[in-house]
């Protein structure tokens, strides 16, 4: 059921900032009710940002993974060396020059694992996921992040490094996944098979840093990343023929950043990129849809931040309403949150006010959750 705070608690911890928020009141930026006497922890942030956005007007092979580990001293024990380190056992070219890239801030080590996949064989420059570890002592609560990009090949997991970066240096362990997608190998089933997989093999990530605290994991995504996100939460309600079923690693939490999460409307309101990815519409390959469709996969046990820009030409913010409403009446606990005037991509740039409003979001969440264990 999770862990309770009065409303009385989000006044008086937003009073120092001089913010206010009126649990008798509806905003219209946010889809959710704070009439309730109570709230669910995981709220908390959510009204942080929402009393923000009020303020200010800005819201707008083997089995197991292989790995090319940190030459840092025992991760194990938590030890960090000053500067991150690469093993120069990570693959020559694009792999090799994108880890480079990437120039971990002081005190964050950065790890590569490649993970492998059921079927076939995995892609080394594609099937990885990157590991950031903050310099912090003890048990360290993860947010796992699935970027997007229409599924297409054009746009990889090396646009979130900066996201990635700035999560650790919160605090967090963050670990930014990489997967086929169409142009590149991917598409129906493989993109799916390859998040799934990479899921499962976190766990096994833990055995290599037993620091990374797996009970009540965050996964984020953006766009399709988000449509992928939502998807792999609910895999244990997937029969056992269908893919992605049976999972090893379930998060307990989702942040859906401007997620296709009604991917029918979407096509009916002319997404083409999800007919790509399906490899049909929702009348040539209605089983398809029906397996990875975030509206047509809920769990009302699993609570999903749905986040949205009004100004979204992409993604139409309705789609994350449509799931929050189809949610709520399953007797879920999922919230969505409009942000009037953002865009797309502005939700992840780490240059616009709402990327530094969701940062704090979803690190709020994330610790809260760690501490209270729920």
């Amino acid at each position: 059921m999770g862990v309770y705070v009065q409303a009385q608690w989000i006044r008086e911890f937003l009073a120092p900032a001089a913010l206010q928020l009126d649990p008798d009141a509806e905003d219209i930026a946010i889809v959710a009710s704070f009439r309730a006497r109570t709230l669910p922890v995981r709220v908390l942030a959510l009204a942080v940002l929402t009393a923000v956005c009020a303020v200010t007007g800005a819201c707008a092979t083997p089995a197991a993974p292989h790995s090319t580990p940190s030459t840092s001293a025992s991760a194990a024990t938590g030890a960090v060396p000053a500067t991150a380190r690469v093993s120069a056992a990570v693959p020559k070219g694009a792999a090799a020059k994108d880890m480079d890239n990437q120039s971990p801030a002081s005190g964050i080590t950065l790890h590569r694992y490649f993970y492998a996949v059921p079927t076939g064989r995995a892609d080394p420059r594609q099937n990885w996921m990157d590991l950031y570890l903050p310099p912090r002592l003890g048990k360290v609560p993860l947010v796992v992040l699935i970027h997007g990009g229409a599924w297409q090949a054009k746009i990889g997991a090396g646009t979130f490094a900066t996201f990635a970066r700035r999560l650790a240096e919160r605090g967090l362990g963050v670990v930014n996944v990489e997967y086929r997608r169409v142009g590149n190998g991917g598409g129906w089933p493989t993109t799916f098979v390859d998040v799934a997989a990479a899921m499962d093999a976190i766990p096994d990530l833990a055995k290599a840093y037993p620091q990374l605290e797996l009970r009540n994991a965050v996964v984020v995504g953006h766009s399709a990343g988000a449509q992928l996100a939502v998807w792999a939460s609910t895999r244990h309600e997937l029969r056992s023929d269908e893919v992605g079923a049976s999972p090893v690693f379930r998060p307990t939490t989702v942040v859906s950043l401007a997620g296709p999460l009604d991917m029918r409307r979407a096509v009916e309101m002319g997404d083409t990129r999800i007919v790509r990815v399906l490899g049909g519409t929702p009348d040539e390959v209605p089983d398809r849809y029906a397996s990875v469709d975030p509206i047509q996969n809920l769990d009302p046990q699993t609570p999903v931040i749905a986040i949205a820009g009004t100004s979204d030409r992409v993604v139409p913010h309705v789609l994350s309403q449509d799931y929050v409403a189809a949610d709520a009446k399953a007797g879920g606990r999922a919230q969505a949150i409009i942000m009037p005037g953002q865009t797309h991509s502005s939700l992840v740039d780490p240059k616009s006010k709402a990327f530094a409003q969701i940062l704090e979001l979803i690190t709020r969440i994330t610790n809260d959750i760690h501490a209270n264990g729920s």
